[in-house]
């Protein structure tokens, strides 16, 4: 599974993208499963946000979704931080 996550907004604008691949990682099927709830949560136009806040674009095998602060769930929250920190 690819996991890809890009991020735009913010005060500064930069925008930022990291994505996973889980095949092979031992903790695959945690990665799965959040992605799965993530995606199930998410919007497929892309929300209105709130000034300076970001806006989340989540791929998972092709399914795109769209998410904004404040209101993500904390799966999309989760998944969002992981994918980030881990992702090149």
């Amino acid at each position: 599974m690819r996991i890809h996550v890009s991020r735009t907004g913010g005060f500064a604008g930069i925008e930022r993208h990291a994505e996973v691949d889980t095949a092979g990682r031992a903790d695959a099927h945690e990665w799965h499963a959040l992605a799965e709830r993530a995606v199930a949560a998410g919007r497929g136009t892309p929300p209105v946000g709130v000034p300076d806040g970001f806006s989340y674009t989540i791929t998972v095998d092709g399914t795109r979704v769209y998410c904004a602060d404040p209101r993500l769930t904390d799966e999309q929250r989760s998944l969002i931080r992981r994918v980030l920190k881990e992702g090149a």
